[in-house]
């Protein structure tokens, strides 16, 4: 269905503000980590993962960012390549979308960033017109990224499923309805009981397709049970075999497959079993990986691309991975990200993947549509600081070059949209503070030169100049987030380590001692129980021979909800080849904030 049509049919479903034409801005990917291969193995080695494509290579991939804006650039590549979406959109009016996490061997609740906190509920902003139109924007956008063979699942409950409902019958046709599945996701002793009416038990996923004249579907059955057994298959024969009569024939037992799986699921109930509890990462609406595993069954083959791009904690690909599909995972939370990729790094012999965001070209089109240029003296970038500043709650001055404003007795510089700050333009704002005889300076940067932590102590006690440095969160480019006004700019955290030898003449990379300062997030009474400075970092990595280019994750050690033991040693290293090698140690902490620091080795 062309674009032209489908904005000429009937819209269906009205609400206030509706806009059917759709912003489709394709902006470039950044890749931030390559994780699971070596840099010989990428340079040399071409896709030996699926049989179906040996010439072609290929990394599942997995997105931080805006999905809207992720999808409208995926377009260019996978308009009409992706086999499977599945997607579980917020859909709980007051649903609690914090995340129990662990601190060493204290468990708490974070709560919500900004963005997420607007992002992962259905009010989305403005209500449920502001909420519709968010999801028709992105539903057209999944209607062309599907392939002709492709199917979408959409995962929904009571308080939303009958509005979209007519939104997938407008976008995808009512023709490629093809089920309304009943999950029922628990015993009823697993839900808080009600004044008035029944008790919710169950979500509604609605299945669509692209083109009803070729889709994908594997019919899966159940197996029998005792009951259903001794009754349908009730005579035995001289050999023992059950079987039951059908129009004077024998229909044996141990030839049937089962009973096909309907549209009712009674049998996959959420996290109430042992097996499912230990796949629980503390996400309030993760699903049970059986869920996923039956409809990436149903409707994907081996080598099939299968999507999410509300990820959340991940449960779509890490099956996806061990079925041996490829996929693309998006999602807004940083946190997401973090906790999506030590589940996929848990699977033995999970393939390479990458971690994308669009990185400063999102920005730099933020910038351009947010702050349009008004005269000659107000550019957008001027109406950029402007605005930065009053987020920071710092006021804007003028005569300076490289000092933008004043917070308190702290003068402030503002790093720009689509660079990361460099030790020279730190170097020359310093400059500034010294001449104009005042002695703090803030720096608020989106992004930091690589190996900038190393020396920046240094050049501050130099100086003189009491030195913070900032990050700019990403959710100052969110409108829900800025209206809100509970924006936390956080401040760069301190880590240190150091490269020694062991006994085989390995590089061994060792933690020594990590701070992060915005400690005010974590309450009091977990605080005050925490020992040691290691129960801040939750995961880090190593790339042996960092270029100037992508982190090569080469060697990892994280904690898992089953063992909460950090490794602060990493295994030996060998070097090929002789001379320089510079080192990159990340470390994330508990926020899913990452800290890089550079070390030099020479072989």
């Amino acid at each position: 269905m062309s674009e032209q049509n489908f904005n000429d049919m009937p819209t269906g479903l009205y609400w206030r503000g509706k806009k059917t034409k759709i912003d489709r801005v394709v902006l470039p990917f950044q890749t931030i980590e390559t994780i699971n291969e070596s840099r010989a193995t990428r340079e040399k080695e071409k896709d030996t993962f699926f049989k179906s494509k040996p010439d072609t290579k290929w990394y599942n991939r997995l997105i931080w960012g805006d999905n809207k804006y992720v999808m409208a650039s995926l377009l260019e590549e996978f308009a009409g390549k992706i086999d499977l979406i599945y997607i579980d959109p917020p859909f709980a009016t007051g649903a609690d979308f914090s995340v129990k996490i662990e601190v060493g061997d204290l468990e708490w609740t974070k709560e919500p960033s900004a963005i997420e906190d607007k992002a992962y509920r259905d009010t989305w902003g403005k209500g449920l017109d502001s909420y519709l139109q968010m999801m028709y924007e992105r539903l057209i956008l999944m209607r062309d990224l599907l392939s002709e063979k492709g199917s979408i699942y959409v995962h929904l409950d009571y308080h939303i499923g009958h509005y979209l409902k007519i939104i997938l019958d407008n976008i995808f046709g009512n023709e490629n309805f093809r089920n309304e599945i009943i999950w029922n996701v628990g015993s009823i002793s697993g839900y808080k009981s009600q004044k008035e009416g029944f008790i919710r038990q169950h979500d509604t996923i609605f299945y669509y397709i692209k083109n009803k004249e070729n889709f994908i579907f594997n019919k899966d059955f159940l197996p029998y049970n005792e009951e259903y057994i001794r009754t349908m298959f009730k005579y035995v024969d001289e050999k023992g075999r059950r079987y039951r009569k059908r129009n004077n024939n024998r229909q044996y037992l141990d030839e049937s497959k089962g009973m096909p799986i309907g549209t009712v699921w009674n049998d996959i109930i959420s996290f109430q079993t042992a097996t499912q509890a230990s796949e629980y990462v503390g996400y309030e609406t993760q699903k049970p990986e059986a869920l996923l595993e039956r409809i990436i069954k149903a409707s994907s083959n081996e080598g099939d691309i299968v999507a999410d791009f509300f990820c959340g904690s991940g449960t779509t690909g890490v099956v996806a991975e061990k079925l041996g599909r490829r996929w693309i995972m998006a999602d807004i939370g940083r946190f997401a990200i973090h906790t999506t990729r030590k589940r996929l790094l848990d699977i033995e012999g999970c393939k390479p993947f990458i971690v994308q965001n669009l990185g400063k070209y999102e920005r730099q089109y933020w910038q351009g549509v947010t702050f349009k240029k008004q005269n000659d003296e107000q550019t957008p970038i001027y109406e950029y600081i402007q605005f930065i500043l009053k987020l920071y709650n710092a006021e804007p001055i003028t005569g300076m070059m490289h000092i933008h404003g004043k917070k308190g007795k702290r003068l402030v510089h503002i790093g720009a949209v689509d660079s990361p700050v460099t030790l020279s333009e730190i170097q020359e704002a310093i400059t500034e503070v010294r001449k104009s005889k005042q002695n703090a300076l803030d720096i608020l940067g989106w992004e930091w030169e690589m190996g900038l932590h190393d020396i920046i102590e240094k050049e501050s006690k130099s100086s003189g100049i009491d030195l913070r440095l900032f990050y700019i969160p990403r959710d100052v480019m969110d409108p829900r987030a800025v209206e809100k006004g509970d924006i936390d700019f956080y401040e760069l955290a301190y880590l240190e380590a150091e490269v020694t030898k062991n006994k085989y003449d390995e590089f061994v990379v060792e933690l020594k001692d990590f701070a992060i300062p915005n400690l005010d997030l974590i309450p009091e009474e977990v605080k005050s129980k925490i020992k040691k400075w290691s129960d801040y970092i939750d995961y880090w990595a190593v790339d042996w021979d960092w270029n100037h280019d992508t982190f090569h994750n080469m060697w990892q050690s994280y904690r898992t909800k089953k063992d909460r033991t950090l490794q602060l040693k990493s295994d030996g290293h060998k070097y090929e080849a002789r001379g320089k090698h510079i080192i990159m140690v990340k470390v994330i902490d508990i926020f899913g904030n990452d800290t890089t620091r550079l070390l030099e080795v020479k072989e």
